[in-house]
């Protein structure tokens, strides 16, 4: 065997299935081996590979042991010459492997490998080609000096900016997301250290090969996409001390007690900076702009306040209490805010209707309640609904504001349609064009670009793959859709590069598959155009099913004194109410069996009750079973959660 092939995936199929696709067309005339490791996905990733893929090895884990373990098990049971540790996130192209394995064959003193990566983007990957993080270069790193001066000697050690990226150089650290490795230097060197749950083993696996004797090689004659970012979040508090602990453990392998000193006061610094930027982008992320809506609606509801007072009701003299200042207008504010945010109104792109709609719920909640106030605690109806007015006004000007100083995912114009082409040939056109209707995209433009020259079959094609840039030039082109089955990976990942500079968007159709897949920013979760199912995992339905949960815990939960006189199982009842209103648990979830595989199913918290209890007394096979656990979570309701809690209420103390 000349090479085995080795993917370690968690949690993200449609990549995994876009890679294996490309790894299968470029093994096509090597004597290669596949062996996927799953660290235990919940996406349906190991039915998908056992649907689609039979022919590979794979092996579960029943648990996530980290990216060095699974990849240690992989090695153990390769049988070829050479070993390559790719991400699932990666597309390679179709002479990748030859290229490098010719490369290796000429260079015996080659221990490792890496090649020229693009983002999902088209832009180059800096890390394609990395320096050892010596307590000076990670100083460089951690305060700026590499980002300031990354052409330079001296700074730009992390990632060799100096060195350029379209010629072979020999370098200190591969990429762990395509490492080419000589299974002879393997077994001189070690494997992984598992020590090492994830980041941190590429560095140390290239800095072991190197002082086994071997030289690691940056290998630019070849390209891979790396939709980077796909696995982890990096804004994550978590991944800034998961990636420095690394770090750390790195240094005291293989440091000196001055430098480990050093580079472990460097890295403590660098962690605690990291991750408060990291709590802070997030806190500012998600609350900036309710904090500027409330702020502006409060202000707002003052000077309605102070109008009401000194100009509508001056004849009478009119004076609120303080109070409404201190409970009611923040009271009024929090409503109006939260009404909004489970109407879907701080979802991106801006909806303004979900907003109005948002607003005018929590308007007619103020109300209910105002009316059921005693008459010393209410100050003026009128108020309530000019601030509802106002609230409306001020949440479209501060999403203008955001508009005009061109804040991502706040644009006005939400409704533009996309001016999309498709690469590709007629069968795979039509297909694609069925997928962008069916996922309901929003296209004002959609044409057909000829993956083959001179291909005169079907007049309708706007041009050749050849002629991308005045195509997009001419009709205003903003996205662009590569189908993988009519065009070679290798021209896809080459119009990438060339066409980066019109910053269009990206995708790929994958043979077969009922998604189209890409990713527009390193950070990103990547952008899917599949089927429109209302499934139970859209963030609107996340949103109403644990609001029902927390609602309906706390009804449960006053009522608890009278239920356990009804409930089959009434010691665990409380336990129960505490950990669905804690988000442990939820009342519904799905019906689980030992022999029912339910990894193709959207993920939940695990139930109390399951659809099956909507059907009292009724017995199913199996395949009735898993039939109701889909149409649960493809359709999903918040109507029906209620409706299997309310028939199932006599087992909602079950384990």
């Amino acid at each position: 065997m000349k090479l085995s092939i080795i993917i370690v995936n968690y949690n993200v199929q449609y990549f995994l299935e876009q890679c294996i696709h490309s790894v299968k067309k470029a093994i096509n005339n090597i004597n290669a081996e596949i062996i996927i490791v799953d660290n235990n996905s919940v996406d349906g990733s190991v039915s998908m590979v056992k649907n689609k893929f039979p022919e590979i090895n794979l092996v579960e884990n029943k648990t996530n042991k980290g990216f060095s373990f699974a990849n240690n098990q992989a090695i153990k049971i390769s049988t070829g010459e050479y070993v390559l540790l790719l991400n699932p996130d990666t597309l390679v192209e179709e002479d990748t492997f030859s290229k490098v394995i010719d490369f290796m064959d000429t260079n015996s003193l080659a221990g490792g490998l890496g090649v020229y990566m693009i983002d999902g983007s088209g832009n180059f990957l800096p890390e394609s080609k990395r320096g050892l993080p010596t307590p000076m270069v990670a100083f460089y790193k951690i305060f700026g000096l590499s980002a300031l001066f990354p052409k330079s000697e001296k700074f730009g050690q992390y990632h060799l900016g100096f060195l350029d990226k379209n010629k072979i150089h020999e370098v200190d650290v591969l990429s762990g997301a395509f490492m080419l490795i000589r299974k002879k230097t393997l077994n001189e060197i070690g494997l992984l250290d598992e020590d090492f749950f994830m980041y941190g083993e590429d560095i140390d696996l290239s800095y072991r090969i190197t002082k086994g004797g071997y030289k690691n090689y940056y290998f630019p004659d070849t390209r891979i996409i790396h939709y980077k970012g796909e696995s982890t979040k990096k804004s994550s508090v978590n991944y800034v001390f998961v990636f420095y602990n690394a770090m750390i453990i790195f240094a005291n392998k293989h440091f000196s007690s001055t430098n480990v000193k050093l580079f472990s006061f460097l890295i403590n610094m660098a962690v605690y900076l990291r991750a408060a930027g990291a709590i802070l982008y997030r806190f500012f992320k998600r609350f900036t702009l309710p904090l500027l809506d409330g702020a502006v609606i409060f202000v707002g509801l003052i000077f309605l306040k102070k109008y009401w007072e000194e100009v509508v009701k001056i004849n009478v003299g009119l004076h609120f209490d303080s109070t409404v200042l201190s409970i009611a207008f923040p009271s009024c504010v929090f409503i109006w805010l939260f009404s909004v945010f489970y109407s879907g109104g701080y979802d991106k792109p801006i909806k303004f209707l979900k907003i109005i709609k948002g607003l005018a719920f929590g308007t007619g909640i103020i109300l209910i309640v105002y009316a059921l106030l005693g008459e010393q605690y209410r100050f003026s109806r009128a108020i309530i609904l000019l601030g509802s007015i106002w609230a409306c006004v001020s949440v479209f000007i501060n999403r203008l504001i955001l508009n005009l100083l061109k804040v991502e995912g706040y644009e006005l114009n939400t409704t533009k349609k996309k001016h999309i082409l498709v690469v590709g040939q007629k069968e795979e056109f039509d297909r694609v064009s069925s997928l962008l209707s069916n996922s309901r995209v929003g296209v004002s433009f959609l044409g057909r670009v000829s993956s083959v020259e001179n291909y005169e079959n079907d007049g309708n094609i706007l041009g050749y793959i050849s002629q991308l840039d005045d195509i997009i030039t001419i009709h205003g082109i903003n996205e662009i859709i590569f189908c993988a089955k009519d065009i070679s990976a290798q021209k896809i990942i080459a119009s990438m590069a060339v066409l980066e500079k019109f910053k269009v968007e990206f995708k790929i159709a994958p043979p077969e598959s009922l998604y189209i897949i890409g990713s527009n920013s390193i950070d990103g979760n990547g952008d899917f155009y599949i089927i429109n199912i209302n499934t139970i995992n859209k963030a609107s339905n996340k949103r109403n099913k644990r609001l029902f949960d927390v609602l309906s815990s706390i009804l449960i939960f006053v009522l608890i004194p009278f239920l356990i006189f009804y409930v089959r199982q009434p010691k665990r009842l409380l336990m129960n109410v505490l950990s669905v209103f804690f988000g442990k648990k939820s009342w519904v979830g799905y019906y689980t069996t030992n022999t029912e595989n339910q990894n193709d199913l959207p993920s939940i918290k695990h139930g109390i009750l399951h659809p099956l209890d909507a059907f009292a007394g009724q017995d199913f096979d199996l395949a009735n079973i898993v039939k109701i656990n889909h149409i649960y979570s493809k359709d999903y309701d918040v109507y029906n959660d209620f409706l299997i809690l309310l028939k199932g209420i006599k087992e909602i103390g079950r384990n």
